[in-house]
């Protein structure tokens, strides 16, 4: 009986690489930072995350250094790196940036082409359907792609990778104020649906009260003042 046939170099180039090392520690301890598994003021240790994903120390090392520069860690020789809480200074600003865009940008959606109206449809429809299984996380990647959707369409790229920039800010935020304030879920999408009816109808001031409403009750919420 005739052998096989072996994979041809075509093929066996076309197999996924995985990920580097320190991709892969990056990756664990940026997605348990903003899905808040690693909440602020947990201290983490080199150790313990190479154990947690299987690689050496070199690799985690790599990765913390990276994000104590992207601002979520502190790193501290030969005791670990310490995740940094979300301070109220971070949360005015990450406010005051989001305000400035979004409000421009709700404003420059009227009159709204089809496509962004179909594909902020859609994207409340997925956070629905999210809410309702109850990731949070996924509940807020779904929140900050609305808002992202209305501020790509402005068309203004400086705005749009200003606002990128904010990403894992909003992220980390949102997951605070869901896990804090379970009824806030509803109340954003409410929200969302009342943008997304100003911009459908033509209303460029009320799109922009909406936004000025939904994104400053976030300050309020973070930081536990909410009544």
């Amino acid at each position: 009986m005739p052998a096989a046939p072996s994979a041809s170099p075509l093929a066996r180039k076309a197999d996924p690489k995985p990920p580097p090392a320190a991709e892969r520690v990056y990756t664990h301890i940026k997605e348990a930072v903003l899905d808040r598994r690693y909440e602020g003021g947990t201290l983490l240790t080199e150790g313990d995350l190479a154990e947690a994903v299987g690689v050496s120390r070199t690799p985690v090392r790599e990765a913390l250094l990276r994000l104590e520069v992207e601002g979520l860690i502190k790193l501290y020789p030969k005791k670990g790196a310490l995740v940094l809480a979300v301070s109220a200074q971070e949360i005015s600003d990450v406010v005051e940036t989001r305000l400035l865009v979004e409000e421009f940008a709700a404003r420059k959606a009227v009159p709204a082409p089809d496509r962004l109206i179909a594909r902020l449809e859609l994207l409340l429809e997925e956070q629905r359907e999210l809410a309702e299984a109850g990731d949070l996380a996924a509940v807020s990647v779904k929140d900050r792609c609305f808002h992202a959707e209305i501020v790509k369409n402005a068309g203004n790229e400086i705005l749009s990778r200003l606002y990128d920039q904010l990403r894992d800010r909003q992220l980390r935020m949102g997951v605070a104020v869901m896990e804090a304030h379970p009824g806030r879920i509803a109340a954003n999408i409410t929200e969302h649906g009342e943008l997304l009816d100003a911009i459908r109808a033509g209303d460029a001031d009320g799109a922009a009260q909406v936004v000025r409403r939904h994104v400053s009750r976030v300050k309020v919420l973070v930081r536990g003042d909410d009544r």
